[in-house]
């Protein structure tokens, strides 16, 4: 098996109400790509927020009195936390710096990924981005456009940078998927000696995420859209969402 990776250059700033799936296939257009079947586009959390036009701006915000206490705690703008509060289930974790949260959407993760990284600074007086609404269908639409443009079966991942909690360092996951199962379960499955396998399940999405990541970088590099060739699965398609521990499965929480 051989997989190649291929990130698109050349796409313009995204903003607010743009057309998203358009700049991408124009980007793939003036990249003289082909995507084939079987293609899987991996598109980085910051543009499908921005397309979906998730700025808040930190000036409009009145903190509550509970943010403001918990401002104080984790040493964070209290308008930032009254943001971060809005997007929450519920506070893990927190000491001065770090603040971790159940995302209403059921990650686990630092600050409701409410990010001010590659914000475009012209998006309010103190902007600050949230995730999409909802990753899954955000994916799905994408991938419908793709498949209606490109005549093509390709999946689509959205990937987001998280920390974990057993290794220093932020990898790529998927937050958003369509098109593939973001979980393979080998459960029943033999091994190299035919011992039937217990509990493997594969973070298929996350895996194809975190490739990806690599060539999209972190900072300047403006790679935002990455095209995953070669891979082969078998299995129902399933959203990112199946990829969430339940609490009673989750021994941090």
């Amino acid at each position: 098996m051989v997989v190649t990776l291929t990130p698109i250059s050349d796409l313009s700033m995204v903003r607010p109400g743009d057309d998203l799936a358009a700049a991408m296939i124009a980007a793939c257009t003036r990249q003289a790509l082909a995507p084939t079947d079987g293609d899987i586009w991996v598109v980085a959390q910051k543009i499908v927020s921005k397309a979906e036009g998730r700025y808040v701006d930190l000036a409009s915000v009145r903190p509550s009195p509970s943010a403001r206490k918990l401002a104080v705690e984790v040493d964070k703008d209290p308008r930032l936390v009254e943001v971060i509060l809005s997007e929450s289930r519920r506070v893990i974790r927190h000491k001065p710096g770090v603040l971790i949260v159940e995302h209403r959407l059921g990650f686990v993760m630092a600050n409701a990924g409410v990010d001010r990284s590659n914000v475009d600074p012209t998006a309010g007086a103190e902007p600050v981005l949230l995730l999409p609404h909802d990753p899954d269908r955000s994916a799905a639409t994408l991938r419908d456009r793709l498949i209606a443009h490109f005549h093509k079966q390709m999946p689509v991942v959205i990937t987001d940078s998280f920390g974990r909690a057993w290794r220093r360092g932020t990898a790529g996951i998927a937050i958003g998927a369509a098109g593939l199962p973001a979980l393979l379960d080998l459960r029943g499955r033999g091994d190299l000696f035919g011992r039937p396998l217990r509990v493997t399940q594969i973070g298929f999405a996350d895996e194809i995420a975190s490739a990806a990541s690599l060539l999209m970088g972190q900072a300047d590099e403006a790679r935002p859209v990455v095209i995953v060739r070669g891979l082969a699965w078998s299995g129902a398609d399933a959203p990112a969402a199946a990829l969430i521990r339940t609490a009673e499965e989750d021994l941090f929480r």
